[in-house]
């Protein structure tokens, strides 16, 4: 037996070899035809990186990977030659790093010459040299799982390039790196932030190497754009596994640096005392909301489920029955999460739709058994907009409790208010609330012309339409006049 595992192995790796270049060729036909053009004129041309690793993985083209990266002993000038009336669009975006870019058939392609760089340890960018061979050019990859190549123009066949034992990592669902992981992440910081994404992405785990060199350097990550680390973490976050990417950041201090008010909730016990911490409360409430999530990853309900605690440490408590109290984490947290996405570099939109979310998550907790009046239940729709499905996503999952009956309740509760909107719904227009009169017949009523007493009308028929619900033409303007003739000249 000691003899047939080894043999078993090679052969499972072998046939997992031949099964990525079928499936590769499969939804890449257009690779040959590349290929061809390449070996027509006496260069190699291989595909490479994250294309064989998700052939490899079942997942090109089916909800993975769908671009195509080559590498090839060719120079960027020969690429664009070759790529002169085979493309149907290329660019040259990339050139200074030896890449250019193309399109055939929908496929987007990146051609990059061998590269054997070194990088001056302060930033990111490297000195660009190109190589002479693949196996050089893999050995500067960032993981193993990326470091593997199929050659296309091999007179013998397609052959599988292998020299760091990607494959076997793969099997193993294993990050490592080709070289030194301290030399890896001394010559780009990222890395790491990629390990972690990667975590995420295809549930692999990183070696304990990975993990020393990555909670050793995590301050170099300060070397790294904003920007960068923004859409490493957004991919991140919206990948099948993100609580995993997420401890990994968080054990490895790499967090501290990149999102430090989420290892900080690690010092909090909520009021309940039914949580290790509000860390673990939070990335339940994100698995929660995942669950919950109807068209995919939602990148704004995930930061909203993960960040919405983050107020608790600063509005931590003792109080004199010896509890724990966060009076008004919510509007803290939401003026942290705006100000952490800015620096993060986050669009306007998502800053402002996750901070909004963490901002009115505790609302609900103020209707009880069902006690809130219509006007309540009108401000809860029109405060949320927008965004209020996604706010019932939120509320209903930041219900963590061990107590079934508990969380029964809130259920139940929570049931009770969607149950008044859907009939406020059938009564009025619940989700664009606005004065029964509009500025132009309020300044015809008023007789008056545009200026602050017209706003300040327009806001009191506001509040009254939420108070009271639509009125007649005849009540608004009866109310108009009602509320002018209370206002000093």
């Amino acid at each position: 037996m000691s003899r047939e595992l080894p043999s078993r192995a090679a052969h499972r790796l072998s046939r997992a070899r031949e099964n990525a270049v079928v499936e590769l060729l499969r939804v890449a036909p257009l690779a040959e035809e590349l290929a061809g053009r390449f070996a027509a004129e006496g260069y190699r041309l291989y595909l490479v990186g994250g294309s064989v690793r998700d052939a490899l993985l079942g997942r090109l083209g089916d909800g993975g990977n769908t671009d195509l990266d080559f590498t090839t002993d060719a120079t960027p000038d020969v690429v664009q030659r070759l790529l002169t009336g085979w493309a149907d669009r290329q660019w040259d975006t990339g050139i200074a790093f030896g890449t250019i870019g193309a399109i055939r058939r929908g496929v987007q392609l990146e051609i990059t010459t061998f590269r054997a760089d070194s990088y001056d340890r302060r930033t990111r960018n490297p000195e660009v040299v190109f190589g002479d061979t693949v196996e050089g050019d893999l050995s500067r990859r960032d993981f193993t799982v990326n470091a593997m190549a199929i050659e296309l123009t091999s007179p013998d066949g397609h052959r599988f390039v292998d020299p760091h034992d990607g494959l076997a990592a793969l099997a193993t669902r294993t990050l490592d790196t080709p070289a030194r992981p301290e030399d890896s992440f001394a010559d780009d910081p990222l890395r790491m932030l990629r390990a972690a994404r990667f975590v995420s992405q295809l549930g692999f785990q990183v070696t304990p190497r990975v993990r020393a060199a990555m909670t050793a350097m995590a301050d170099q990550i300060n070397r790294i754009t904003a920007e960068r680390v923004q859409a490493e973490l957004s991919k991140l976050i919206t990948g099948a596994h993100p609580r995993d990417g997420l401890e990994l950041l968080v054990d490895t201090g790499l967090a501290e640096h990149v999102l430090p008010e989420v290892p900080a909730m690690r010092l909090a016990t909520d009021e309940h005392m039914q949580h290790k911490d509000v860390f673990e409360h939070s990335l339940v409430v994100m698995e929660q909301a995942i669950e919950r999530e109807n068209a995919g990853p939602d990148l704004v309900l995930r930061l909203a489920a993960l960040l919405h605690d983050i107020g608790k440490p600063q509005t931590r408590r003792l109080e004199p029955d010896g509890r724990v109290s966060f009076h008004h984490h919510e509007v803290v947290g939401a003026k942290m999460t705006r100000a952490r996405l800015r620096a993060l570099r986050y669009p306007k939109s998502v800053i402002d739709d996750v901070s909004r979310l963490v901002y009115l998550h505790l609302r609900f907790h103020g209707y009880g058994t069902g006690e809130w009046t219509d006007s309540a239940v009108r401000r809860y729709v029109t405060d949320a907009g927008p965004l209020l499905d996604r706010l019932h996503q939120l509320v209903r999952s930041d219900c963590t409790t061990r107590n079934r009956r508990r969380a029964a309740a809130l259920q139940r509760s929570y049931d009770s208010l969607e149950g008044r909107i859907a009939a406020l719904r059938e009564q009025e227009e619940l989700d664009a609330i606005r004065p029964d009169l509009d500025g132009n017949e309020i300044m015809k009523v008023l007789d008056v012309k545009p200026g602050p007493l017209v706003g300040k009308a327009y806001k009191h028929l506001l509040a009254v339409r939420m108070e009271q619900g639509p009125l007649t033409h005849d009540e608004a303007v009866a109310e108009l006049h009602r509320w002018a003739a209370t206002q000093t000249p």
